[in-house]
């Protein structure tokens, strides 16, 4: 399966979805298949796509968490950060190294 007959697939299933949802859940439903061939099959395609959408939910509700615990940080002014703040740095590197890990399939952080 092609690229571009993937993103009909997905179209068909959901027509309401954006072209940028669509590219995105073409590279996700890739990258986590190593046989394009196997999404031939609706079922495996359907089944693939609700991973892959949730997958991409839960990204996206942990940067946007991550995001505003950054902001309230941030709002703090210039100051000597304490044990938590710094954990809040820490956990920011994470989340953002699991976005990207899903995008690339690859570990982020060795």
């Amino acid at each position: 399966m092609q690229c571009h007959q993937l993103a009909a697939e997905i179209l068909r299933l959901d027509a309401e979805l954006s072209p940028a949802e669509v590219a995105r859940l073409c590279l996700l439903i890739f990258n986590s298949r190593p046989d394009p061939a196997l999404l031939e099959n609706a079922a495996a395609l359907r089944q693939q796509c609700k991973a892959a959408g949730f997958r991409l939910k839960a990204a996206a509700d942990q940067h946007a968490a991550m995001t505003a615990e950054l902001e309230a940080l941030c709002g703090d002014g210039p100051q000597r950060f304490d044990p938590e703040q710094i954990w809040t740095l820490v956990r920011a590197i994470k989340v953002q190294s699991q976005v990207l890990e899903l995008y690339t399939d690859q570990p982020a952080l060795v």
